[in-house]
């Protein structure tokens, strides 16, 4: 199988991110550097990864966690920042994220040592729906959400079709429910920044079947059976 898959495999990370591995020259073959991405690798060869020899795995664990503000969704920070790694200590496995959350947003974040699954539900192509709750200052008007649900223009990219309700309004906020299929860098809050809305709360509560639950800031769980059945389906699509 191709080098980025057997690492995925392995539980190092997604397909994309074992790219950034292999061709930042921290991946061995059989003691030699490689940084091909269309590497084979055969059952006998050895795969070293920052010094750790890889295997492929088929003992695969899904936890989520209800992340709060003030940490970053990543294995380590060259800016000394709190990252998620730091809720999930009491797992002995190796793990880590799938996909991000802003050091300002909370909400659902899952965890695995799967990297099929990660590049499952981080592909644009699976079309797997994040919902989330957002808390913006003031109102909101039909043309505004007509404009961000048709797609807008942030910068590097015009956003997908979208969902977007209006659950409840306040005097100073308005309450409402996102649906992306998508997860650009920083999307929902660049979203808002088009039509001058500034978001005070930013959270997501479910990832395709899987829901945040009853989860308290900071509390993390195995998937349920249920949502492993959901995770078993989407990798067999």
């Amino acid at each position: 199988m191709r080098i980025n898959k057997f690492l995925a495999q392995a539980g190092l990370a997604s397909r994309r991110k074992a790219e950034e591995f292999i061709t930042a020259g921290k991946v061995k073959l059989n003691g030699k550097i490689v940084r091909d991405l269309a590497t084979d690798v055969k059952e006998t060869d050895i795969v070293v990864c920052e010094n750790k020899t890889m295997h492929v795995n088929d003992n695969f664990v899904y936890y989520k966690l209800n992340k709060p503000k003030g940490y970053v969704s990543t294995v380590g920070d060259d800016k000394n920042r709190k990252t998620v790694m730091e809720l999930m200590r009491g797992v002995r496995t190796r793990i880590f994220p799938i996909g991000r959350l802003d050091y300002d947003s909370e909400g659902l974040l899952l965890f695995t040592n799967d990297g099929e699954l990660a590049n499952k539900l981080t592909k644009p192509s699976s079309k797997v729906e994040k919902t989330y709750i957002v808390v913006i200052e003031g109102d909101i008007t039909v043309d505004e959400i007509k404009q961000l649900s048709s797609g807008v223009d942030i910068g590097d990219v015009t956003t997908k079709p979208c969902s977007i309700t209006v659950l409840n309004k306040k005097e100073n906020s308005t309450r409402l429910q996102v649906v992306i299929t998508e997860g650009k860098n920083r999307q929902i809050r660049r979203m808002f920044e088009t039509i001058n809305k500034i978001i005070i709360l930013l959270k997501r509560v479910q990832i395709g079947e899987i829901r945040l639950g009853g989860l308290s800031r900071g509390e993390y769980a195995k998937l349920s059976s249920k949502e492993l059945k959901y995770i078993s389906k989407l990798k067999s699509n």
